[in-house]
């Protein structure tokens, strides 16, 4: 569909190579995208307490009512309940267009192309937001010493 929709002006003789560019892009996209949801995921995961809800968000849940459901401690929890509270800290410094982009697409889970609809500008744009906010939080909690 990119080919025909961005490309269709082009003479037929340059279109395998369109193809082949368009198809190592949108692949390396998918395993940027899967890495670093992946990373998220696998961080916050730690954080839910519960494998029955799919809606839990881990910000809005920090309040354990039960925690010997979780066999933890209550320094595990005073420490994972500081994590948090470092993680949204942390988010909420990062510039508002890198936060923006942040959290419409790895907490409201919405695509490229979504999130650039309502952010009003290209998709490239998005990837480049992302990618300097997430780098921006790593580098935040490496220095407080946590670890992805």
């Amino acid at each position: 569909m990119k080919l025909a929709e961005k490309y269709a002006d082009r003479p037929a003789e340059e279109f395998p190579m369109l193809f082949q560019r368009i198809l190592q892009n949108v692949i390396r996209d998918m395993f940027r995208r899967r890495k670093v949801r992946s990373t998220w995921t696998t961080l916050l995961s730690s954080f839910t307490g519960s494998d029955e809800d799919d809606d839990y968000d881990p910000l809005d849940n920090m309040v354990i009512d039960e925690p010997s459901e979780l066999g933890r401690t209550p320094e595990q929890n005073l420490e994972q309940s500081e994590v948090m509270a470092l993680i949204e800290r942390e988010i909420s410094r990062l510039p508002t267009r890198q936060r923006e982009a942040f959290l419409m697409r790895y907490w409201e889970e919405l695509d490229i192309a979504e999130t650039a609809a309502v952010m009003g500008c290209s998709e490239g744009s998005v990837k480049t937001h992302c990618s300097r906010a997430t780098h921006a939080l790593a580098a935040a909690l490496k220095l407080r010493g946590i670890k992805l």
